[in-house]
C-alpha cells in the first residue's frame, strides 16, 4: 500500500500541507492526465496508477474513466505495456465478481460491472477495438484481451454475440487463438469460446465449421484423453455447446468420423480398480458421456439418432460402454451416466437393444446384464439416481420393440423350461409386490412399457398367474393388481398401478372385462373420483382414477353383464356427475410433476419423493383424455345412461298398449252409434204400436156398438166380420214380434257395451302399472347399484381387517345371479 502511494504521488506530486485529496479528485487527476497528457509515460503511469484504484475504487474508475481507456485502446495500440494496463483496469471494471477490496464498501451494487458493461458496448465499435488486440502477439496484451471478452460475454452474453457476428472475422481471431502455443492463453481462449458458443446456434455453426472439432480432439489426445487434466473437461465442455439443440453440427460431427475418435475416452485400463478413478478423470469420462447422449437424444429427429446408433454400434463405442458398464471400480455417478447413456444409444433400434439383451454379466452364476440391472433397480440400498437410471435404460430396451417385450411378458407365462433360473419377470413381480415404495414404482412403470402400443401383449399377460398364499387358489396378475390398489395406502404405489392398468385396459376388451370382474375395483374407483380431498396429490389419484374408470367404459365389451358400458354410464352420471367427471379428469395434466414429467421420456427427479408419474403415462392420457371426455359429455347430451335398453322396452310396451287402448276405444264409440240407432228405431216400433192398440181399441168399440140385436120375427142371422179388423190385429202381432226383437238387441248391446267398458278400464290400468313398475325398476336399479358399490367397499375393508388380524381370507367370485340379487 505504501509503494501504491508513492506511485500515485510520483504521478500526481505531492499534496499540499494539511490538505489530503479524495478517491474522487485523485482519479478524476488521473484520467485527465491520462487522456491529455503528450508523454507516453505519463499516460502509461496514470493508466498503471488507474489499474491500482480500480479493484478498490472500481465505481469512481468507471465512471470517469470508461471513455478515456477505451481512447487509449485506439491511440495508443503501439505501446503494449500501456494497452495492458487499460486492458487490465477495464476489465477490473466490468468484472462479474466482488474483489476482497469491496467487501468493506456495501454501498457497491452487486451488478456494478454489469452496468460498466452496458456502457462500454453501446458504441459496437469498442468490441471491435478489443478485437482487434486480438492480433497482437504479445502475451500480456493478447491475454489481457481474452480475459476481458469473458468478463463482457459473463455480464451481456446475448449483447455480446450478436455484436461479435457483425464484425467480419471475430470468431475466426479467436478459433486461430486455439493454435496458440502458450497454453496460458489456449485455456483462457477456451473458456472464452465455451462463453461465446453458449445458447447461439449461428456462432456454433462458424465455430464447427472453423475445424474446431479436429482442434479441440488434437488438444484432448495430446493432454491424454480421459486421463489428461481440466482441459480436456474444457473441450468436451466446448464440444457440448457447439452439439446441443444444433443438428446441422451434429450431422458435421457424424460425417466428419468424429464418433470413432470418441473411443480413447472410454479405454479402462484393467488395473483401473487398484490405482482408482481421480476427480477430475471422473469429471473427464462424465463430460464425455454426456456428449455420446448429445448425440442420440429422444430430441434429435429420427434420422439423425438412427444414424449415430448405427455408427456407435459399428466403431464398438457401445461394446466400451457395456464394459465399463460390467467393470468393477466404476464410480457410482460414471456407472449411473453410462448406463443412461448405453439405454439412449440402443433405443428404438432393434439391433442395438439385441446385444444389449446378449450381453453377459462377469458375475457367478453368469447372467445376463440386464437381470443384473432389473436387480439393481429394485434393491433399496443401491443409490436412488443409479435405480432411475437403470428404468430409463430398461425402458429404451423395451422401446418400440415387439420382440423385447415379448420375452419379458414370456417369462411371467406358465412354462416348462428351467425355473431356477432369475427371470426379468420375476423381478419385475417381486418388486412390484415388495414392502419398498420405490421398488413398487419402479417395477410397475417397467412392466407397463412392456405393454405400451402391444394389444397382444397385453392379452398374453392377462394369462400370467399369481400363487398368493400356501394352498389358495392362483389368482391373475390383473387381480392381484387391482386388490393390491385397494388395500395400499402409499401413494407413489397407487399412481404406479393406476399408470400400469390405464396402459393395460386401453384399447384392450379384454383385459377391462378381466378388471371388472374383480371384486370392488370398479366401487374403489367411484369412491375415489367422488372423494372430496382437497390436496394436488389426491387431485391427482382422482383424476387418474376418474381416467381407468373411462377407459373401463370406452373399452368395455359388455361381457360382464353386471357392469356393462351402459350400466357403468348410468352409474357415473348418477354418482359423479358428467361435469365433475370432467373436471376430475382435468387435475391430472394440473399436476406439477406431471407437466415435469411430460417433458422427456427419461425420470429427471431429484428426491424418491418426486418420482410420481413416468412420461409415456403422460403420452397415453394426452392422446385419450380428449376423446373420452367428448364420448361421454356427447352420450350424457344424447340422453344416454344406464339402462337405456330397458326404458327402450317398457316404452315399446306402453306404445302398445296404447295402440290397444285406442282400438278398443273406436270400437266402443262405433258400439254407442248402433245403441243409438237401435234405441231410436225402438222408440219409433213402440210409438207405432201404442198408435196400432189404440185404434184397434177404437175398432172394437165400433164393432160392439153394430152388433146389438133387432126384434124381428125371422131367425136371427149372424154378424158379419169387419175385414180391417183383422189387418189391424195382424198388424199389432207383427209390432209385438219387433219389439221383442228390439228388446233383445238392447239388452245384447248393453252387456256388449259394459263389455267394452270394462275392457277400457283393465287397459287404463294396466298402462298406469306399467309407469308405475318402470319409475320404480329405475329406482330400484340406482339403489342397486349404489348398494352394490358399498356392498365391494365394505367387503374390501372387512377383508382387509382379517388380513390384518392374520386370518386366511379366500376372494369367491361372484355369479351374475349373485349381484343382481
Amino acid at each position: 500500500m505504501n509503494f501504491l502511494k508513492s506511485g500515485i504521488k510520483t504521478v500526481l506530486g505531492a499534496p499540499e500541507p494539511g490538505q489530503q485529496p479524495s478517491v474522487a479528485e485523485t482519479v478524476e487527476r488521473l484520467v485527465e492526465r491520462a487522456s491529455n497528457s503528450t508523454l507516453l509515460e505519463d499516460r502509461r503511469d496514470a493508466c498503471r496508477a488507474l489499474k491500482a484504484l480500480s479493484r478498490k475504487y472500481r465505481l469512481e474508475v468507471g465512471a470517469q474513466g470508461l471513455d478515456t481507456l477505451r481512447q487509449i485502446l485506439e491511440l495508443d495500440r503501439a505501446d503494449n505495456e500501456t494497452i495492458n494496463y487499460a486492458l487490465d483496469t477495464l476489465n477490473n471494471i466490468v468484472s462479474p465478481s466482488q474483489f476482497e477490496e469491496e467487501e468493506d464498501k456495501p454501498n457497491i451494487p452487486m451488478n456494478i460491472g454489469d452496468q460498466f458493461t452496458e456502457m462500454f458496448i453501446k458504441d459496437p465499435h469498442n468490441i471491435q477495438l478489443v478485437l482487434d488486440l486480438l492480433d497482437e502477439h504479445d502475451f500480456r496484451v493478447r491475454l489481457s484481451t481474452v480475459q476481458l471478452l469473458i468478463s463482457l460475454l459473463t455480464n451481456r452474453t446475448k449483447d455480446i454475440q450478436e455484436i461479435i457476428l457483425d464484425k467480419p472475422m471475430g470468431v475466426s481471431k479467436m478459433m486461430d487463438l486455439l493454435g496458440d502455443t502458450r497454453e496460458v492463453i489456449r485455456n483462457e481462449t477456451l473458456l472464452l469460446l465455451i462463453k461465446l458458443t453458449k445458447g447461439n446456434a449461428n456462432i456454433q455453426k462458424i465455430v464447427a465449421f472453423e475445424n474446431a472439432f479436429d482442434r479441440l480432439f488434437e488438444i484432448v489426445s495430446s493432454e491424454g484423453y480421459s486421463d489428461g487434466g481440466i482441459i480436456v473437461e474444457d473441450c468436451l465442455l466446448l464440444m457440448l455447446n457447439l452439439l446441443k439443440n444444433n443438428s446441422s453440427n451434429i450431422n458435421f460431427f457424424k460425417e466428419g468420423s468424429y464418433i470413432q475418435k470418441m473411443l480413447p475416452m472410454f479405454n479402462i485400463p484393467e488395473e483401473s480398480e487398484e490405482v482408482g478413478w481421480s476427480p477430475q478423470k471422473v469429471s473427464n469420462v462424465h463430460c464425455m458421456l454426456q456428449l455420446v447422449r448429445t448425440l442420440v437424444s429422444p430430441s434429435n429427429s429420427a434420422q439423425i439418432i438412427s444414424n449415430c446408433q448405427k455408427i456407435m454400434k459399428n466403431v464398438g463405442l457401445l461394446d466400451a460402454l457395456c464394459n465399463i458398464l460390467m467393470a468393477s471400480g466404476v464410480p457410482a455417478d460414471i456407472l449411473t451416466e453410462t448406463i443412461n447413456s448405453v439405454g439412449e444409444v440402443v433405443r428404438g433400434d432393434a439391433s442395438n437393444q439385441e446385444f444389449i439383451g446378449n450381453v453377459i454379466a462377469p458375475s457367478y452364476p453368469p447372467r445376463p446384464a440386464i437381470i443384473v440391472l432389473l436387480m439393481s433397480m429394485v434393491n433399496e440400498k443401491q443409490p436412488f439416481s443409479l435405480r432411475c437410471a437403470v428404468l430409463y435404460c430398461f425402458q429404451c430396451y423395451l422401446y418400440q420393440n415387439e420382440v423385447s417385450q415379448a420375452s419379458l411378458v414370456q417369462t411371467l407365462l406358465p412354462s416348462s423350461s428351467d425355473v431356477s433360473n432369475l427371470t426379468s419377470g420375476q423381478i419385475l413381480c417381486g418388486g412390484l409386490f415388495s414392502s419398498d415404495v420405490l421398488s413398487n414404482w419402479f417395477s410397475a412403470v417397467a412392466l407397463m412399457h412392456a405393454l405400451i402400443d402391444n394389444t397382444t401383449q397385453k392379452e398374453q399377460l392377462l394369462r400370467v398367474l399369481l400363487a398368493t398364499n400356501i394352498g389358495s387358489n392362483p389368482v391373475s396378475l390383473l387381480h392381484q393388481c387391482t386388490t393390491l390398489l385397494q388395500q395400499t395406502t402409499k401413494l407413489q404405489s397407487k399412481v404406479a398401478l393406476l399408470m400400469l392398468l390405464s396402459q393395460w385396459m386401453s384399447s384392450c376388451p379384454a383385459a377391462v372385462s378381466a378388471f371388472l370382474q374383480v371384486p370392488g375395483g370398479v366401487g374403489y374407483l367411484v369412491n375415489q373420483t367422488c372423494s372430496n380431498e382437497h390436496d394436488d396429490n389426491e387431485y391427482l389419484l382422482q383424476g387418474m382414477s376418474a381416467f381407468l374408470l373411462a377407459i373401463c367404459i370406452n373399452f368395455n365389451d359388455d361381457s360382464v353383464q353386471t357392469y356393462s358400458k351402459e350400466s357403468l354410464k348410468q352409474l357415473l352420471v348418477k354418482r359423479i356427475g358428467v361435469e365433475v367427471f370432467t373436471a376430475k379428469l382435468s387435475e391430472v395434466c394440473k399436476h406439477e410433476l406431471y407437466n415435469k414429467a411430460a417433458k422427456h421420456p427419461q425420470l429427471r427427479v431429484g428426491c424418491p419423493v418426486d418420482v410420481l408419474i413416468d412420461y409415456e403415462f403422460c403420452r397415453l392420457f394426452k392422446s385419450l383424455e380428449g376423446v373420452l371426455s367428448q364420448s361421454l359429455e356427447t352420450r350424457a347430451v344424447n340422453g344416454g345412461g344406464a339402462g337405456e335398453a330397458d326404458l327402450e322396452q317398457y316404452k315399446a310396451l306402453i306404445r302398445q298398449q296404447d295402440a290397444r287402448l285406442h282400438e278398443l276405444v273406436h270400437q266402443l264409440d262405433a258400439l254407442a252409434q248402433q245403441a243409438q240407432g237401435l234405441q231410436s228405431a225402438l222408440n219409433d216400433s213402440l210409438a207405432a204400436n201404442s198408435l196400432l192398440k189404440d185404434e184397434n181399441t177404437l175398432l172394437k168399440a165400433q164393432v160392439s156398438a153394430n152388433s146389438i140385436p133387432t126384434t124381428q120375427p125371422a131367425a136371427t142371422q149372424p154378424p158379419l166380420p169387419d175385414p180391417k179388423l183383422g189387418e189391424y190385429e195382424e198388424r199389432i202381432e207383427q209390432l209385438n214380434d219387433e219389439v221383442t226383437r228390439l228388446n233383445g238387441e238392447m239388452t245384447r248391446l248393453n252387456e256388449e257395451v259394459s263389455r267394452l267398458k270394462g275392457e277400457l278400464k283393465a287397459a287404463k290400468d294396466e298402462e298406469k302399472n306399467s309407469a308405475e313398475e318402470m319409475e320404480k325398476l329405475k329406482k330400484d336399479q340406482d339403489d342397486l347399484l349404489y348398494l352394490l358399490a358399498n356392498y365391494d367397499s365394505k367387503t374390501n375393508e372387512y377383508k382387509l381387517r382379517l388380513l390384518q388380524l392374520g386370518e386366511k381370507v379366500e376372494d369367491d367370485e361372484p355369479t351374475d345371479e349373485e349381484n343382481l340379487t
